[in-house]
């Protein structure tokens, strides 16, 4: 179930579903920059980038990562964004 990811509620297990992403296991390998655009797209709004911060730590923990708080994220996500 999604919801069983960390970071991820309600809320944002529907977002993925709208992404098509019905299980965990459909994160695998992912490109949390390309799951975020596709967010954007399907709802036709520009995200919170802290959505940005979840995705990495979902797809970070599928790949065998730690469960680590969304917010232990943001300091990649903004250098990320920097380049």
């Amino acid at each position: 179930m999604l919801t069983d990811l960390p970071n991820v509620g309600p809320s944002l297990a529907g977002d993925l579903r709208r992404i098509v992403i019905e299980t965990p296991a459909q994160l695998a390998g992912q490109s949390l920059l390309a799951l975020y655009e596709r967010l954007c797209e399907v709802t036709g709004i520009r995200h919170d980038p802290c959505v940005l911060d979840v995705f990495m730590s979902i797809t970070c923990f599928v790949d065998g990562g730690p469960s680590l708080p969304w917010w232990d994220y943001t300091a990649e996500r903004k250098a990320l964004l920097a380049r």
